[in-house]
C-alpha cells in the first residue's frame, strides 16, 4: 500500500529542460552569427583585427 511516496524513476522522462537548453544554445549561435554579419556589413571600414576583438568581446558578454 502506498504511503504517498513514489519512485521518481518510474515517472516518464521530462525533456523540457533539455529542450530549453537546446533552444538557448540555438539562440546564442544565431546571435553570434547576426553580430558577425552586422560587423561585416555595417562596419566594413574596420580592420579584421578590430572585428575579431569585437566578436570576442561580444561572446564574453553573452556568457
Amino acid at each position: 500500500m502506498s504511503d504517498g511516496n513514489f519512485n521518481r524513476s518510474m515517472l516518464p522522462s521530462n525533456s523540457y529542460q533539455s529542450g530549453v537548453r537546446a533552444g538557448r544554445s540555438q539562440m546564442r549561435i544565431k546571435a553570434i552569427q547576426l553580430v558577425e554579419e552586422l560587423l561585416q556589413e555595417e562596419l566594413a571600414t574596420i580592420d579584421e583585427e578590430k572585428r575579431v576583438e569585437l566578436l570576442q568581446l561580444f561572446r564574453q558578454r553573452l556568457g
